[in-house]
């Protein structure tokens, strides 16, 4: 299996956004817990990162947890799991720069690699997966992209961008963002938006349901084939309104929201319902 995670864009799933780290004092990391038998290993790592910058996870299989932190130090645990193969041959890498942090789980093979904004790993049939546990610091936006696995996020303060394939997505936040798959569900709460906002939710099979703040300005598009749309917003449409599509504005317009679907419904709830 190969995979390659590139910068976002419509239903490339995979996008990994650029990571963020200023001024910051390097963490520290380190194993333990490892135990041949179980062919289990846990990775720690530890350090500080300024509100705006981003904070970027990196799996192929394994799931993504991500809670909010004190202060500005960010704590991320990987555990690695297998049945056939060794998960020490799997490495977590840690790559720095001006604007943030980019953590990766790195298959064994050539030209996988660990970047800012892109990575690539060729899995080659290893069967190790690592589930990562991360505290995110207000104010950073955190970038979550595996394969095979489900996104969690919850009550984060900074803007949220969630990619997988085979698993559902369900990110809250403060601000503004933005989830997609293609088989699973997509279930997103989210805060204060600037007209300069563009939200974007999308699967293929399954349901999407936001949450959005009561006030909420947007021009909405939402398509599914197979499934209906449902809002508690009052919306203004613009050409035709169908069952299962519509292009509207909601208050007084600005932020770009996108929805869609094939199999399954899209709902808009107000938070305060």
């Amino acid at each position: 299996m190969f995979t390659s995670i590139r910068r976002p864009g419509s239903l490339r799933l995979l996008a990994a956004v650029g990571a963020t780290l200023i001024g910051l004092a390097v963490g520290s990391d380190g194993w333990a817990g490892s135990d041949s038998a179980k062919k289990h290993e846990t990775w720690n790592w530890s350090g500080t990162l300024a509100p705006g910058r981003t904070l970027e996870i990196n799996g192929v299989n394994g799931k993504i947890e991500a809670v909010q932190s004190e202060g500005d130090k960010v704590e991320v645990v990987a555990e690695k799991y297998a049945k056939r193969s060794d998960p020490a041959e799997v490495k977590i890498e840690v790559v720095q720069d001006s604007d943030g942090i980019t953590i990766c789980a790195v298959y064994p093979g050539k030209g996988n690699s660990c970047k800012s904004g892109e990575s690539h790993s060729n899995t080659k049939d290893n069967d190790v997966s690592v589930d990562f546990t991360v505290k995110v610091p207000a104010g950073v936006t955190f970038s979550a992209n595996t394969v095979n696995g489900a996104i969690h996020t919850e009550a984060l303060s900074g803007p949220i961008r969630a990619r997988t394939v085979n698993g559902s997505c369900e990110i809250e936040t403060a601000q503004s963002g933005e989830a997609s798959t293609v088989n699973g569900s997509v279930k997103a709460t989210i805060g204060k938006l600037s007209a300069k906002d563009k939200l974007d939710f999308q699967t293929v099979n399954g349901s999407i349901t936001l949450h959005l703040p009561d006030a909420f300005d947007a021009v909405l598009d939402g398509s599914t084939v197979n499934g209906s749309i449902e809002t508690d917003f009052p919306m203004t449409v613009s050409g035709k309104w169908g069952p299962r599509s519509v292009h509207g504005t909601i208050g007084r317009g600005g932020a770009k929201l996108n929805a869609s679907t094939v199999n399954g419904s899209i709902r808009l709830k107000k938070n305060s319902l």
